[in-house]
């Protein structure tokens, strides 16, 4: 029996709900297709005026004339920019910070409790001071950005330095590691998967944040573009912006983030791999 017979055999034998996993862009595209899908039935069965509630045609259509008078890819660049700008200073203040936090328990009793006490604080609650401080600017969107990052990405690296095993530590005493060997071998390779999660998370509520802050007060972007739309009536553009919205984002994670996650945590973090 050759070795290809023996492959058939063994693909025939799986379920086929595994054996449809393995179509190629099936995993990804099609919750997709069902949920356009049921969106367009709903549109045909009328269950919502159609002043309320448009198809995916309609959106598409939108979408396609916001892009061809360059409307959509400039608020696009916006939000991704001021996103850039914010995620790049709350990681600067995060990592530092979770590590100090996790790695000193002098710092972690003096900042726990005030950690707990602005994580609760969510980050909208921030704009109207923000608005007074610094207006409607950049500043007042970045700001919230980087506060909406910052701490969950802090208390992620804690409690990952916090789940680093304790035979683990040990066994490099044991062998004559030095403070700053236990932590560059032991604690930052064993802490990576919390730093990639936090970072991941950290991320996806700085990207809530920026669109909310768009809605509130921005002057552009793509969750300014939305607010203006719902002010004009304008069904489809707001769809289009949700749209947009998810599609972001899933790229950003399923393009960027979670294969440097994968590749960060297998290369240097203390596991076999990671499924993704």
């Amino acid at each position: 029996m050759t070795a290809a017979s023996l492959t058939g055999m063994a693909d025939r034998a799986r379920p086929w709900t595994t054996r449809l996993t393995h179509i190629p862009g099936l995993a990804t595209f099609g919750p997709f297709v069902v949920v356009i899908a049921l969106w367009q039935v709903v549109v045909w069965l009328g269950v919502f005026p159609s002043s309320f509630f448009v198809g995916p045609g309609d959106v598409w259509s939108e979408a396609v004339s916001l892009t061809e008078r360059g409307i959509l890819p400039a608020y696009i660049q916006d939000s991704v920019v001021r996103l850039l700008v914010g995620a790049a200073f709350g990681l600067a203040v995060g990592i530092p910070l979770g590590f100090l936090v996790g790695l000193n328990r002098y710092v972690r009793r003096f900042l726990w409790p005030a950690l707990l006490f602005f994580q609760a604080i969510g980050d909208i609650a921030w704009l109207p001071i923000l608005i007074v401080w610094f207006g409607f600017s950049l500043t007042s969107v970045t700001s919230v950005i980087v506060y909406t990052v910052t701490f969950p990405l802090v208390i992620s690296i804690v409690a990952a330095i916090d789940a680093v095993p304790v035979n683990v530590q040990r066994a490099a005493s044991s062998l004559g590691a030095s403070r700053w060997q236990h932590v560059l071998y032991v604690i930052l390779p064993a802490s990576l998967p919390g730093v990639c999660s936090g970072i991941r998370t950290g991320l996806g509520y700085g990207w809530r944040a920026l669109i909310a802050a768009e809605i509130i007060i921005g002057t552009s972007g793509v969750g300014f573009m939305m607010f203006d739309a719902r002010r004009q009536g304008d069904v489809s553009q707001v769809f289009v912006g949700m749209a947009v919205l998810g599609i972001l984002w899933y790229l950003t994670d399923a393009l960027v983030l979670a294969p440097a996650e994968k590749e960060t945590v297998e290369r240097w973090g203390m596991v076999e791999g990671i499924g993704r």
